[in-house]
């Protein structure tokens, strides 16, 4: 290909943000002389000297939620002072995996369905499980990540000084919602020991021996 054809790449004008895997360290290499100011700014990274260029990190005591909304601000920050940005996509808070949505919405409906269908107690015990067991009931992940929400939302209410009311108030959401994971679970364990509906044929009395006739008295 002839050189004159060859798209224009600038090497200081792209960064590379991702977590390194053997220090879960968040990294951001690359980048001219404006690119520090906004990955400090926007992302909570500090300068480091490497052995030969000098790298950015995140603080090691940062959240890891944390560390991914400071990781996707700094990248579309990035992007918008007309740099070439790679961001790691687990780094991206504003990523979702189609197939992971999806697959998550098939599985609520298929719950909703099964809800909807039976009439057997042990299965609609089942439901509850799914959403309320501990530790692994959809409740659980749900709350992590309003407690996460609420850990960076607030740490940053109280950075620039601004009353934290708001994100307290979600916090005391987020009890309510531990709460009532834990009566769903109550509910869900009454559920499976609910004995069997009686079918017809079971209530049904046994039939009583018909009484014999006496016989006829002769003259």
């Amino acid at each position: 290909m002839n050189s004159a054809t060859e798209p224009e790449f600038l090497l200081p004008r792209y960064v590379t943000i991702t977590r390194d895997p053997r220090t879960q360290l968040v990294l951001a290499i690359g980048g001219n002389q404006r690119a520090p100011g906004i990955l400090q700014t926007t992302g909570g990274f500090t300068q480091y000297p490497g052995p030969s260029i000098h790298y950015h990190r995140q603080p090691v005591t940062m959240p890891v939620e944390r560390q991914r909304i400071g990781a996707t601000a700094a990248a579309y920050a990035l992007l918008a002072a007309g740099y070439s940005v790679y961001l790691a996509p687990d780094l991206n808070v504003l990523a979702t995996p189609d197939g992971d949505r999806e697959a998550a919405y098939r599985h609520l409906t298929k719950l909703t369905e099964l809800a909807r269908s039976t009439t057997e107690t042990h299965l609609l015990a089942g439901v509850m499980a799914e959403i309320a067991a501990p530790e692994i009931g959809l409740l659980y992940p749900l709350r992590e990540v309003l407690v996460s929400v609420w850990t960076a939302w607030g740490n940053q209410l109280r950075e620039r000084g601004d009353d934290t009311e708001p994100a307290d108030r979600l916090m005391d959401i987020t009890s309510v919602l531990s709460n009532t994971a834990r009566d769903i679970e109550d509910l869900r364990t009454k559920a499976a020991h609910t004995p069997p509906p009686v079918t017809p044929a079971q209530s049904l009395p046994p039939s009583a021996p018909t009484a014999k006739k006496p016989p006829p008295r002769r003259r």
